[in-house]
């Protein structure tokens, strides 16, 4: 596990963020005992998995989560528990992942071979993509905002329009993860651009991560009232 940006005491600062490789560490799940850590809940989702892929994918970013978490919180894995806070859209008990009083704040996500998790003082948000293939990008910006279709139908290079797209799509999926609207918000509603820098988001910092060759990465992390005010 690599961290790629240390630091969660300060809310201010950048979250601590992990990257790891699938690849490289699919063959300790299969180790015995090594689903021990995870909840009933986990184990039967892995289960239902139908490529071992994707099962790996998934058992890779859980344990690693319940590790980080279990550090954190000086709990043993197993003891970790996981939560969802309300969703703040309908009110459901579906929103972003949490542990119970947020002692710490935590995302997830993963792509391909790549599994990037985010810890933070506030609500943070992170997201990797796989760099899509041109014709889908080209289909799936009609969904965002309309300056981000701009931006990108303004791109000339056809080959770099996959990276640009990613690099757009990350921001908000990040921005939204941290949030914990996830999709419930409609992409075309907030405005993050797909230019080299991060639109400015109303009590949110965005910031574009360190990825892998062929991937795009961002975080979203919401400022404190006193880093607001400073």
């Amino acid at each position: 596990m690599t961290s790629v940006v240390p630091g969660i005491d300060d809310p201010a600062r950048s979250p601590a963020i992990h990257v790891l490789r699938v690849s490289e560490h699919a063959a300790e799940t299969r180790a015995f005992g090594a689903l021990a850590p995870l909840s009933q809940e986990e184990r039967e989702r892995a289960a239902a998995f139908i490529r071992p892929v994707d099962r790996e994918r998934y058992l890779v970013a859980h344990l690693a989560l319940r590790r980080e978490l279990g550090a954190l919180l000086e709990l043993d894995p197993a003891e970790v528990r996981l939560t969802r806070a309300d969703c703040p859209v309908c009110g459901g008990p579906h929103g972003r992942p949490t542990v119970p009083g947020d002692p710490v704040h935590f995302s997830l996500s993963h792509a391909g071979d790549v599994v990037m998790l985010a810890f933070a003082a506030v609500p943070v948000g992170v997201d990797v993509e796989e760099y899509p293939s041109v014709a889908s990008a080209r289909e799936t910006m009609t969904a965002l905002h309309p300056r981000e279709q701009a931006e990108l139908a303004a791109v000339e290079d056809t080959t770099a329009l996959p990276a640009v797209f990613a690099r757009c799509w990350t921001r908000k999926e990040a921005y939204l993860k941290g949030t914990g609207t996830g999709l419930g918000e409609d992409p075309s509603v907030t405005y993050v651009s797909a230019l080299d820098e991060p639109a400015p988001v109303p009590g949110w910092r965005l910031t574009d991560l360190p990825a892998p060759a062929g991937y795009a990465a961002a975080g979203a992390l919401r400022q404190s009232t006193t880093h607001e005010a400073g």
